[in-house]
C-alpha cells in the first residue's frame, strides 16, 4: 500500500507515471461526475435558443424561447385537462424547436415552428398549435443557438436597438431644425423684391386660385409698402450653409441614401474610419449649434463666429458625440495583438463611443510549450483588468451561456456615453468533445476559469454601486458546491456534496489530459480527497492527502483521478483571483473585516474597565446577603445532568459567532451577552456547530431533540468536548 501511495504521490509531485498502475485519460472519454446528468441539452429546459426581436414595440430586445412559450401559454391555458394537454403540447413544440437549433437548423420562431409542428403528431396537436400561435402573435424573430456565432449576433441585434432610437431621435431634430431654418429663408424671400413678384405671388398662391387674383397688380400694390428685417447676405449664407450640412449628412443618413457604416471586425479599422469622420462630424455638430442658436435668434457674428472656429480647429467634446452613431467591433481575443491591442487602448483609453465585443473561444489556450503550464483566461483577464483600471470605460464579462441572464446590462452597456468592453467566453471550440459550447462556457463561469462581472461606470460614483458579481453561483464561495448522488460498489445510495472547480473545467479538455492520472479502483483510499480541499493547503515533502477528482466514463461509471500539482497551483491562483473579485464586489471584503474586527476589539477594551469595577461590588454584595440554603444534592446533579441546552452567559465575550449560526435560536441579552433563546429553533448540528466555534467554550449543546437529524452518531462525539 505505501509503494501505491508513493507512485501516485510521485505523479502528483512531478506530473510523470512510474510504472503502469496509473492509466491515462487519453481515450476514456472522461468528464467531471458533475456534468453527468447534461449528455443531451434538448431534452432539458434552459436559457437557449434565444428570440431575437425584431418588433420595436416588443418590452426586451431578446429573451430565451422557454420564456416566451411560458408567457404564451398563460395567454391561453384554461384550467383542469385542457391546461395540462396545452402545456404538454407547449412542451413538444419548444423541444421539437430546441433540437432542430442544437442540429444547426436557423431562421425565424414562424418558419422554425411550422417544420417543427410537421414532426408532431397532427390529430393530437393541432387545434393546441393553433391557439399557440395565435398566442405568440407578433413576437416573432430570429432563433439563436449557443453557438461560436452567437455572441456577435446577440449583441449586434441589441446595438442595432439602440442605435435605432437614437436614429429616430436624432433624425426627428434634425428634421425640426432644418424646417424652421427653412422658414426663416421663406419668410426673407417673402419680404423682397423676388418675393413680390407676380410670378412668385402666383406659385404661392397654387393652381386653384390661379384665375381668382390679378398678381400683376398684386405685385405693384405690395412693391409700394416698406419692408423692414430684410436677411443680411451673411446671415442668409449662414443659414443656407447650415440647411445644406444638416440634408446631407450621412451618420444617420435616410432610407435610399448614402450611409456612414459603424460596423467593424477590427479595432485598427473603426479607429481609422473614427479618424477620417472627425471633419464631417465636427461640422455637422457645428451646424446643429447654429442652427439652435439661428432659430432662437441667438446668433451673434460678433461672439460665435470666433467660437465655432476655434470649434473646428480643436475638434470636437466627447459629449457632443453621444449625439452619433456608436461604432460596434466585434473581434476574437487571439486577434488582439501589437497594433490592434494598441488600437483598443487608444480607443478605451480616449473615451471614443465604440462598443467592443472581445470574444475568446478557447480560454485555457494551448499549453506553454515544454512546461505543460495551463494559462487559464489569461489574456482576456489582462484586457479586462487594463480596462477596469481606466475607472470610465463600462465593461462587461460573461461566458455566452449566461448572456441570456443580461439583457439589462448588455443595453446598458450598448446606451453607456462611452465606450463598452464587452469579453465573452463562447466556449466553441473542438478540445472538448461531445460537450456543447452553451456547457462549456458555463462551466468556465462555474469554475472560476471566467467569471462574470459588470462594471458600469454610469451607475454610481463608488464601486459598490458600479461593481457587480451578478450571475455567479454561489458568489459568496470559492468554488460553488452541488449535490451528486450515486450509486457505490455495494449497490448503495451515496450523496456527495462536490465542488466545481478549474480542476474539473480543465478537466473537460483533451489538450490537459496529462495532467491528471486515473487511480484503480482497488487502490482507492482515504488518501484520495476533494481536490477543492487541497487548493490551499502548502504541503511540505510529500503530501499524505492527494487531491482527486470524480469522473465519469460514456457509461457513468465513476472513475478517481488524481490532480498533479502544477494544474493545483494554477486552481490556487485561479482561486485568488476570484479573492480579488469577491473583494471589489463586496464579498468577503478584507478591509471592511479588519474595520469590524477593530471596532470590536475597541468595544471589548471599554468593555473591560467597567466590568473590573463592577466585579467588587457585585462580590460584596453577595457577601452581605443573607446566606441561601445550600441546593440539595439531587437539585444540583438535576442541573448538571440536565439534557438542557445552555450557555454560560456572564462568560459571554460577545463574538457574535453564535449569533451569525442561528440568531433566532441565540441571541444577546440587555448586556449584550448570549443565551439561548429557542433550542428548538435550529438543528442539533447549529448547537454542536456553535458550541465549537465559541471563543470562550461556554456553550454546552446538550442532548439532541430530533431522533431523525442526520449524522446524530456523528454530532454526539463532538458534543462530548462540550459536557
Amino acid at each position: 500500500m505505501h509503494a501505491e501511495i508513493h507512485t501516485d504521490a510521485a505523479f502528483h509531485l512531478t506530473g510523470s507515471r512510474a510504472g503502469e498502475e496509473l492509466g491515462t485519460l487519453e481515450g476514456l472519454g472522461l468528464r467531471p461526475a458533475l456534468l453527468a446528468a447534461y449528455r443531451d441539452l434538448t431534452r432539458l429546459r434552459y436559457d437557449f435558443p434565444l428570440v431575437l426581436h425584431g418588433d420595436a414595440a416588443q418590452a426586451c430586445v431578446f429573451e430565451p424561447l422557454s420564456a416566451l412559450m411560458d408567457r404564451a401559454l398563460q395567454a391561453v391555458a384554461r384550467t383542469g385537462e385542457d391546461a395540462d394537454r396545452l402545456q404538454a403540447h407547449a412542451l413538444r413544440l419548444e423541444q421539437e424547436l430546441r433540437a432542430m437549433c442544437a442540429a444547426g437548423a436557423s431562421g425565424s420562431l414562424t418558419a422554425l415552428a411550422r417544420d417543427a409542428e410537421k414532426r408532431l403528431t397532427p390529430a393530437a396537436s393541432a387545434e393546441s398549435l393553433e391557439r399557440l400561435r395565435a398566442a405568440l402573435g407578433k413576437a416573432d424573430g430570429e432563433l439563436l443557438e449557443c453557438s461560436a456565432a452567437m455572441p456577435a449576433r446577440l449583441l449586434t441585434h441589441a446595438w442595432r436597438a439602440v442605435q435605432r432610437k437614437k436614429a429616430d431621435a436624432f433624425r426627428h431634430n434634425v428634421e425640426r431644425l432644418s424646417v424652421k431654418l427653412t422658414d426663416i429663408l421663406r419668410a426673407d424671400l417673402a419680404r423682397s423684391a423676388a418675393g413680390r413678384s407676380a410670378a412668385s405671388l402666383e406659385a404661392s398662391f397654387g393652381n386653384t386660385y390661379a384665375q381668382a387674383f390679378d398678381f400683376e397688380e398684386m405685385s405693384r400694390t405690395l412693391g409700394t409698402v416698406s419692408l423692414q428685417g430684410a436677411l443680411s447676405d451673411s446671415r442668409r449664407g449662414r443659414i443656407e450653409s447650415t440647411l445644406a450640412t444638416l440634408k446631407s449628412q450621412r451618420f444617420y443618413a435616410a432610407p435610399g441614401a448614402e450611409a456612414l457604416g459603424f460596423q467593424f471586425d477590427n479595432c485598427g479599422a473603426a479607429l481609422q474610419a473614427f479618424r477620417e469622420r472627425v471633419p464631417e462630424l465636427t461640422r455637422l455638430a457645428k451646424a446643429i449649434s447654429i442652427a439652435e442658436l439661428e432659430i432662437g435668434g441667438e446668433f451673434s457674428e460678433l461672439r460665435h463666429d470666433a467660437l465655432f472656429e476655434r470649434l473646428t480647429a480643436g475638434g470636437l467634446d466627447l459629449r457632443d458625440l453621444t449625439l452619433f452613431p456608436d461604432y460596434l467591433v466585434c473581434v476574437g481575443a487571439g486577434q488582439v495583438r501589437a497594433q490592434e491591442q494598441d488600437a483598443l487602448l487608444e480607443i478605451l483609453a480616449g473615451g471614443l463611443p465604440m462598443k467592443i465585443l472581445l470574444q475568446s473561444d478557447d480560454i485555457l489556450e494551448e499549453p506553454l510549450r515544454g512546461t505543460g503550464h495551463v494559462a487559464a483566461g489569461a489574456h482576456s483577464r489582462q484586457l479586462a483588468s487594463m480596462a477596469l483600471g481606466l475607472n470610465d470605460v463600462h465593461v462587461l464579462q460573461s461566458s455566452s451561456s449566461h448572456l441570456a441572464k443580461l439583457h439589462e446590462r448588455i443595453l446598458g452597456a450598448m446606451r453607456y456615453a462611452g465606450p463598452a468592453l464587452l469579453s465573452v467566453f463562447s466556449g466553441a471550440n473542438s478540445h472538448v468533445r461531445g460537450t456543447p459550447p452553451y456547457l462549456v462556457a458555463a462551466a468556465a463561469m462555474e469554475s472560476r476559469a471566467f467569471p462574470a462581472f459588470t462594471y458600469d461606470p454610469a451607475a454610481g460614483p463608488d464601486w459598490a454601486s458600479r461593481f457587480s458579481l451578478e450571475g455567479n453561483p454561489q458568489a459568496e464561495r470559492d468554488w460553488p458546491l452541488h449535490k451528486l448522488a450515486y450509486e457505490d460498489a455495494e449497490h448503495q445510495k451515496v450523496a456527495a456534496e462536490l465542488a466545481f472547480t478549474l480542476m474539473d473545467f480543465v478537466a473537460c479538455d483533451a489538450r490537459y489530459a496529462g495532467h491528471f492520472a486515473q487511480v484503480p479502483r482497488a487502490n482507492w483510499s482515504a488518501a484520495l480527497v476533494p481536490a477543492a480541499e487541497c487548493v490551499h493547503r502548502q504541503a511540505k515533502g510529500v503530501p499524505d492527502k492527494l487531491p482527486s477528482l470524480l469522473m465519469v466514463d460514456g457509461d457513468n461509471l465513476l472513475h478517481k483521478v488524481i490532480v498533479d500539482d502544477r494544474l493545483l497551483r494554477e486552481a490556487r491562483r485561479c482561486s485568488e483571483a476570484w479573492r480579488s473579485l469577491q473583494e471589489l464586489g463586496g464579498v468577503h471584503n478584507s478591509h471592511a473585516e479588519r474595520l469590524l474586527a477593530r471596532e470590536r476589539q475597541r468595544w471589548e477594551e471599554a468593555r473591560a474597565p467597567a466590568a473590573a469595577a463592577a466585579a467588587p461590588a457585585a462580590a460584596a454584595a453577595t457577601a452581605a446577603a443573607p446566606a441561601a440554603a445550600p441546593a440539595a444534592p439531587a437539585e444540583a446533579e438535576k442541573e448538571r445532568t440536565s439534557d438542557e441546552p445552555y450557555i454560560e452567559t456572564p462568560r459571554c465575550s460577545s463574538c457574535d459567532e453564535c449569533i451569525q449560526i442561528n440568531n433566532k435560536m441565540f441571541a444577546y441579552d440587555a448586556n449584550k451577552q448570549a443565551r439561548i433563546v429557542d433550542a428548538s429553533a435550529g438543528t442539533y448540528r447549529q448547537l454542536v456547530e456553535a458550541a465549537e466555534s465559541c471563543q470562550v467554550a461556554i456553550i454546552h449543546p446538550g442532548k439532541p431533540r430530533n431522533p431523525d437529524e442526520a449524522g446524530l452518531d456523528e454530532l454526539r462525539k463532538r458534543a462530548e468536548a462540550f459536557p
